[in-house]
């Protein structure tokens, strides 16, 4: 019984720190720029397979082959700014929400199909793994989990760090509690939001890698973790990067449970019947707060 317990909760925290990387990036879009970013999934994905072709093609380390991941990311924010954001920012603002969700899932599926056209569609085997398992007495834990728990964890504290302790950080959390007032003390919002992108695409990047070392890489590799992501974002209150990463950690734990328990195909149900639950009970998520509107 111990041995299930803990294969439980090495699965359900290893998943919880990916949903966590892919959420933190779409809760800072959200809560900086009040953006759903549809390209999310698909930046996951390109930041997966620019790391399967630095390690493979090009025969570079692992490292380089995570920076590059890393960088393709960030160049793929700082290309969905300049190209649709930018422009989508001079018109009516009461409409950009509509707009850029709009837009980001063509540029999502066009980025998705280029993909396929340069790879196929045959699953990849992402070089990015560890064999073998840590033991400790009757526990087993997989190397590959704690590497991706180790890098999630890095991650999250750089994170931290950036937005916390640096004048990027103090900005971007300026622009997300007011952006007027924020550019009225001489906050440079657009380039803020460039920065938020190009941040929250480096995060896709990582991502992907990471996702595609447990399982395969696909074109569409970076629909499933987009989609649990908005789920947990929702759960938590859009914008509320604390509150998303428990509630990737917890869902993550639930999802595992309920896998084991009833068989794998209720674990996305249980998601849904909690994202139900949350929004009849608390609309503004756990961690979210309601915002009052005066007309």
């Amino acid at each position: 019984m111990t041995d299930v317990l803990m294969a439980i909760l090495v699965a359900g925290f290893t998943s919880g720190a990916l949903y966590a990387l892919a959420t933190v990036g779409l809760s800072l879009v959200w809560g900086s720029m009040g953006m759903l970013n549809m390209a999310h999934a698909a930046m996951l994905t390109l930041g997966g397979y620019v790391a399967f072709t630095v390690i493979t093609s090009l025969g570079l380390p692992v490292a380089v082959g995570f920076a590059g991941a890393i960088v393709a990311g960030a160049l793929a924010g700082a290309i969905l700014y300049f190209a649709i954001v930018r422009n989508l920012l001079q018109n009516d603002k009461s409409t950009f929400e509509a707009n850029v969700m709009i837009a980001t899932v063509g540029i999502g599926i066009a980025l998705e199909n280029a993909i396929l056209l340069t790879y196929g569609g045959q699953p990849l085997k992402q070089p990015v793994s560890i064999a073998g398992a840590l033991r400790l007495g009757p526990l087993t834990l997989p190397w590959q989990n704690l590497l991706i728990i180790a890098v999630v964890v890095v991650m999250m504290v750089v994170v931290s760090a950036a937005l916390g302790r640096t004048r990027m950080g103090r900005a971007i959390r300026a622009t997300a509690q007011n952006r007027d007032a924020a550019q009225l003390m001489g906050v440079a919002v657009n380039r803020v939001y460039l920065q938020v992108l190009m941040l929250s695409g480096a995060l896709a990047g990582i991502c992907g890698v990471m996702v595609s070392s447990m399982t395969q890489l696909s074109p569409p590799l970076g629909n499933d973790p987009m989609l649990k992501a908005f789920i947990m974002c929702v759960v938590a209150g859009l914008g509320n990067l604390p509150g998303a990463i428990a509630a990737a950690l917890g869902l993550a734990l639930l999802e595992s449970f309920v896998q084991y328990a009833l068989g794998a195909r209720w674990g996305f149900p249980s998601l849904l019947f909690v994202v139900i639950a949350v929004l009849i009970w608390r609309p503004s998520g756990l961690f979210g707060h309601a915002e009052i509107r005066r007309m």
